[in-house]
């Protein structure tokens, strides 16, 4: 029987993005664990809805604590001589390092660094260089790369972290593909007003929205500047605000009073169900300065609406410019706005493009053929025939 290992540093991920996979590879006869800083109550949990699955707690700490990641690439080095796995597959940038580290130190012939984004290209000076020199170490010790978008796998090649003959992604791209069962475009009316009604927004207001957490990186400065101007154009406009608030110190003072004080930002802290929310959108808006791949695009694509996103790899590779959507430059308030408003005021332009967007989804992220074609990859690597 062929051993894995899956390893991240939070067990949301393993939630978010490992989940779907785990009963294929039961099916397949493989052997599961999983490792990542997890607590009892969600080992328990975990190990009730998929018994097969073997856990290893691990504490992971988060950002750069030598002492800390010093024990915690001991600590998988151990588990993974001890184990012995055919392949170990990492993801999230802690975990990754750690994971590559160690797995090259045990020998695993399978060292799958599966690549959601790197966080040294928001970055400058010398803590881009630290940063980036650790994206190469960990690619440098994988022995196959999986970035879940094509933008991304086209840039790093031209920053040298890899080349052809270890790097792909998995059909067009994301870490799962989409559940359109979930995302039933036929219920779009109906979500729209549940969530509407549950927080009072006229039916006639437009809405624009976002689906991510607080923070510069994700673009908020920018938003809320756009936010502000089209409030002069748009009166009744309201922005819809669909994540946890997070990293206030690195918002503008000046634009976090407002986002905080505003009645017309909807703040809905996490929700587990999205699709309503994207729903009640007329406009969903990206403005990201880095992304692995962008699946806040594609679930808003998914229920038809028109996505504005910023020139970037990842969420690039989730629409098609000019046909579900356009870009803007990054750190571009103005621009942001100005695309924005264009939208909300072409309904045709903006209808046409939530149907391409949703026929786009269909045709290149929905989540079975994503499985299938994940499944046949992970199978290839492991010498299994499918």
């Amino acid at each position: 029987m062929k051993k894995i290992c899956i390893v991240t540093t939070k067990w949301s991920s393993i939630n978010n993005w490992i989940k779907p996979f785990l009963n294929e590879y039961a099916n397949r006869g493989v052997d599961v664990s999983i490792a990542c800083d997890m607590d009892a109550e969600y080992e328990k949990n975990l190990k009730e809805e998929f018994p097969f699955v073997h856990t290893f707690p691990m504490p992971f700490p988060r950002g750069i604590k030598l002492l800390g990641s010093i024990k915690s690439i001991r600590l998988l080095t151990k588990l993974f001589k001890r184990e012995k796995f055919d392949m170990v597959q990492y993801s999230t940038p802690n975990a990754s390092m750690y994971a590559a580290i160690a797995s090259n130190r045990a020998r695993i012939p399978v060292r799958l660094y599966c690549q959601w984004g790197m966080v040294y290209v928001t970055m400058h000076g010398m803590k881009r260089r630290i940063f980036k020199a650790i994206e190469r170490m960990v690619c440098r010790r994988s022995t196959q790369i999986q970035p879940d978008s094509t933008g991304n796998l086209e840039f790093c090649r031209k920053e040298g972290l890899y080349d052809e003959k270890k790097s792909l992604v998995i059909w067009n791209g994301s870490a799962k593909g989409l559940d359109l069962t979930a995302f039933d475009v036929s219920k779009k009316a109906e979500f729209a007003s549940e969530i509407k009604e549950k927080y009072d927004i006229p039916e006639d207001a437009p809405v624009i929205g976002f689906v991510g957490r607080l923070g510069r990186e994700k673009g908020c400065n920018e938003l809320f500047t756009a936010f502000k101007a089209l409030k002069e154009q748009f009166p009744s406009l309201k922005l819809l605000f669909v994540g946890p608030i997070e990293k206030e110190d690195t918002i503008d003072p000046e634009l976090l009073s407002y986002f905080q004080s505003c009645d017309d930002i909807i703040k809905t802290d996490r929700v587990t169900n999205v699709e309503k929310y994207v729903s009640a959108m007329d406009v969903f808006v990206l403005p990201t300065y880095r992304e692995g791949f962008g699946m806040s695009v594609v679930e808003a694509s998914a229920m038809e609406v028109p996505v504005v996103v910023t020139k970037y790899p990842g969420p690039s590779s989730a629409m098609q410019e000019g046909v579900t959507g356009v870009s803007v430059a990054i750190k571009d308030s103005k621009a942001l706005e100005v695309a924005i408003a264009d939208l909300l005021e072409n309904k045709e332009k903006s209808f046409a493009m939530g149907r391409a967007g949703r026929q786009f989804v269909e045709n290149s992220f929905e989540q079975k053929e994503f499985i299938k074609r994940y499944m046949s990859n992970r199978m290839m690597l492991l010498g299994l025939e499918e």
